[in-house]
């Protein structure tokens, strides 16, 4: 019984001696330090309309000891895009097409693209009459007809004529841009030859 006792006032005392003698000391110096400058006042963001060359997309970055934002370190379109969307511009026209109608040969559902290809899913006519069909439209080949349905679907394209990025020299060069392979024959070929 004496040894449970002794016991049990020793295991007390090395707890307790073991709590007292942990520092604060930190925890002081980080509450009597002087809190964090606001650095935005200090630089100035451009706005959209004044984005002229890409050297305008850098971005001011963030002052050492701080955590930096998504507009103090975002670069190129993923800036632009930030800048748009603080003055409610939408630069990449993330609507939704027009589900109003079905589109058709002479009268197809525009979709706008900067790339050489632009995918886009019809998900039927009336909305949501099928699960969503992804439809490929290239510069080659534009006009794409959705096989469920029979939505017709024409790529747009607005993006620069000439490619910075293009592979001069290499033996790929076609005067139109584009890839210039045949394209794989459908039963539509076989059937309508005008739905190419």
């Amino acid at each position: 019984m004496f040894l449970q006792r002794s016991a049990l006032s020793i295991a007390r005392r090395h707890a307790v001696n073991g709590i007292a003698k942990r520092s604060f000391t930190s925890s002081f110096i980080r509450r009597d330090a002087d809190p964090p400058k606001d650095h935005t006042s200090d630089t100035k963001v451009k706005k959209f309309e004044e984005i002229q060359t890409e050297s305008d997309l850098l971005p001011p970055g963030a002052p050492a000891g701080t955590v930096p934002t998504d507009l103090d370190q975002a670069t190129g379109l993923e800036r632009l895009e930030i800048l748009g969307k603080m003055q409610g511009i939408d630069i990449f026209d993330m609507k939704p097409l027009d589900s109003s109608r079905k589109g058709s040969m002479d009268n197809p559902i525009m979709v706008r693209s900067f790339g050489d290809e632009q995918y886009a899913g019809c998900t039927g006519y009336p909305a949501d009459s099928h699960t969503t069909i992804w439809l490929t439209m290239s510069r080659d080949r534009p006009v794409e007809r959705c096989p469920e349905c029979g939505n017709v679907l024409k790529m747009e394209y607005v993006g620069p004529q000439d490619d910075p990025h293009a592979h001069h020299g290499h033996g790929e060069e076609h005067a139109d841009g584009a890839h210039n392979y045949e394209e794989p024959k459908t039963f539509a070929d076989f059937v309508r030859p005008e739905y190419r």
